[in-house]
């Protein structure tokens, strides 16, 4: 082990460096469910199953929430990436370009640095609960907005981790998987204006920005 190294692991473990071109699949859960943005995700889902537990909506509410929540999240997180993420009018104001530089910018330059990988909690947690919580409303009151709040964050979860995935240095059993990964790979490494979809890619057919590198 390396000096460097050998300091490096002696930091308290997300003041480390992590490349996930260095790390396995083991390796990446770990650190996964270590980090403060998962930790709050999931400490975001137990409270809302909690405002849900004392204002429960019905089944059929209930499932329509969730149901929705599913469907309209891949939409937003893809006009989002394309229309706010990659737009050239975020990084042009002061007040919007560090924000900027630190949930998009600073991937794209070191896409393999799990450290910058992951969603700013004060962009995720507003943009889902906008997504979610009106639509969860309308359909089930407090107890539909909560369902589709949890839902919108456990979805966020997901996304990460399948993110993460999609830069880790192996290849997945799965062809939906290896799919999902080699279509994000082209994003990044061949064309940024297309594929949006992380981990859904069915907008990205609709929307006409999908495409495959022969």
């Amino acid at each position: 082990m390396s000096q460097t190294a050998a300091d490096n692991a002696k930091l308290p473990f997300w003041k480390r460096s992590h490349y996930l071109d260095r790390m396995t699949l083991r390796e990446l859960t770990v650190a996964y469910f270590q980090h403060y943005t998962i930790v709050a995700y999931l400490a975001i889902t137990a409270v809302s199953v909690g405002v849900f537990a004392f204002h429960p909506a019905g089944l059929i509410p209930t499932l329509g929430s969730i149901v929705v929540a599913l469907l309209v999240y891949p939409l937003v997180w893809h006009l989002l990436h394309q229309y706010v993420l990659h737009s050239r009018w975020m990084w042009k104001w002061k007040m919007l370009s560090p924000t900027w530089k630190r949930i998009h910018y600073d991937h794209h330059q070191d896409p393999n640095n799990l450290n910058v990988l992951f969603g700013a909690l004060h962009t995720t947690v507003p943009t889902v609960a906008l997504a979610t919580i009106p639509v969860g409303w309308l359909i089930g009151g407090i107890g539909g907005a909560a369902a589709a709040f949890a839902t919108g964050i456990l979805t966020t979860c997901y996304y990460e981790f399948m993110h993460c995935i999609q830069h880790l240095a192996f290849k997945p059993r799965w062809k939906w998987v290896q799919f999902m990964k080699q279509r994000h790979n082209e994003h990044h490494y061949f064309d940024e204006d297309g594929n949006f979809g992380i981990t859904n890619y069915f907008w990205d057919r609709v929307l006409g920005t999908f495409y495959e590198k022969k």
